[in-house]
Parts: structure tokens; sequence; C-alpha cells
């Protein structure tokens, strides 16, 4: 028994677990939680996704979840309480209403729990985790970064009709690490070897062979992290060390006490990446 358990007593999926940085923890959990609600019948598709009107236009487009969604705390109630008379006189819906929480949801839901959730949680947290603890000691530079990218993909979104998020936001972090990591060397189900910056168009080229489409959602997630990457890595060294898309001061203030050190050339320990030529795990 005691060879099953980690440092501490802690099994290892346990210590997996706590060991990865805040923000990618929150975000793997939630990630889960979301398919199991969804698995469960609590909560269904429909009212996770994102559109414009569902969040921000007080129309009768959210009607027809808000059913739904009283149905369900209705029957739950039931359950609980055995009082019939609230199926018979449900809870009173509004004429209109405004679904905020798809702004975070259409980031959470990757489908209902299968082989392909488990790789988009194990690719999620792989380079979600890889990319944040490059970021320094505290999260307000990794966190900086989710908010950029995914305000960037809700305004691009209603031009490629996309009403769940997560794959761009995941192909945005693989874009920004494997441009970060430009030596390390990858295997693609052990039969490719190549070096980090091809990944993305690896990913690419897989997802079009097995889907027969043009991946919309990875080359948008691609341009977003491109025009990070330029101005947090290529563009500060040509402009005198201005980085336009760091955090401000009160973003920082949020998570750390202090501001991030910087050593004596000016080169801000935060974003120094460790990537060594060593041959990584299948990317798949």
């Amino acid at each position: 028994m005691d060879q099953m358990m980690g440092d501490g007593g802690r099994f290892p999926l346990e210590t997996w677990f706590w060991e990865m940085p805040i923000c990618t923890r929150w975000w793997t959990t939630a990630t889960v939680l979301t398919s199991a609600l969804v698995q469960c019948q609590m909560v269904t598709p429909f009212q996770l996704f994102y559109s414009f009107r569902a969040v921000f236009a007080k129309s009768q487009v959210c009607l027809p979840l808000l059913k739904q969604f009283s149905f369900v705390v209705n029957s739950q109630y039931i359950a609980r309480r055995g009082n019939s008379h609230l199926h018979q006189h449900p809870a009173p819906l509004p004429p209109t209403t405004l679904s905020y929480w798809r702004l975070l949801t259409t980031f959470l839901y990757f489908g209902p729990f299968s082989l392909d959730l488990l790789f988009h949680v194990y690719f999620l947290q792989r380079y979600a985790r890889l990319l944040e603890e490059s970021s320094g000691r505290s999260p307000a530079h990794f966190s900086w970064l989710l908010v950029y990218a995914m305000t960037s993909l809700l305004l691009l979104s209603p031009l490629v009709s996309m009403p769940f998020l997560g794959h761009p936001l995941s192909s945005t972090l693989v874009y920004i690490w494997s441009r970060r990591n430009p030596d390390t060397r990858l295997s693609f189900l052990g039969l490719l070897v190549f070096t980090a910056p091809y990944l993305p168009w690896v990913l690419m080229a897989f997802s079009l062979i097995l889907h027969g489409s043009i991946p919309k959602d990875e080359i948008m997630g691609v341009v977003i992290g491109h025009i990070w990457y330029f101005f947090s890595d290529v563009y500060p060294p040509l402009h005198n060390g201005s980085r336009p898309f760091d955090p401000p001061g009160w973003w920082r203030r949020l998570f750390e006490r202090r501001p991030a050190e910087e050593t004596a050339d000016g080169t801000n320990n935060d974003i120094i990446i460790a990537g060594g030529p060593e041959l990584a795990p299948d990317v798949r």
C-alpha cells in the first residue's frame, strides 16, 4: 500500500493534481466537472455555448434554455421534498435574460466523457502547466494571458460560428509554448519526430486528415497566440524593452505583493523558458 502512495502519503493522481499551478489546476478541474454535469444530465451543452445574443441581447433566444434549467431545478426539489405542486406550477421565468455565465462555460466544455475528452484534458493541463510554471512565482502573467486569449476568442467567434472555444484556447497556449521552446524535440504517435515550433502545424494536419475539414478553431488559436508571442517575446528587444502585453500594475497586485524582479540587463525573469533538446513524450 505504501508503494502506491506518493510523497506525504498521497496517491500519485492526487500528487499530480496538487503539483499543478493554481490556474491550470482550476481550469482542469472546471473542465472535468463541466463534462460530469453534462454526463449526469444536470446541464446540457445548450446551456454552455457562447453566442453574442444569448449573452448580451435581451431576447427570447434564451427562453428554451431557461425553461429546461427551471425544469431540472424543480425536478430536484420535488425529489427532495415530495411537493408535486411545483411540477404543476413551475417557478416563473423572466421574459428576458442575460446569460453571462456563457462567457466562461464556452471554454470549459470539450464534450462528454470519452477518450477524446481525456486527450483534451491531457493536452490542456500539459501545455498550460508548462507555460504557467515558466511565467514565474506569481500567476499574474499567465492569468493575464488567459484573459487576453479568452477575450480575443470571444470577439472573433461570431465570424467563424464557433460556440465552444476551449479547443482554440488550448491551441493558443500550445503555439506560444512551441515558439518559446524551439529546440525541444517531440514525438508524434511514435512515428514522427520534430522540433516544438512544428507542433501546431502537425496538429492541424492531423485534424485535417481525421475530420476532412479545415481546422478553423486551431487556426484562430494560432493567430491569437502569434500576436501574444510577437508582442511579448519579439517586440520588446527591438523597442527598448517595452512590453505592451504585460499585465498592468493593478492586475499584478491582485496576485503578488511586489513587482516581478528583473536581471541587471533588463530581462524579465518571468518569461525565461527552460527549453532543452531532450526528447519529450508523445504529444498524443
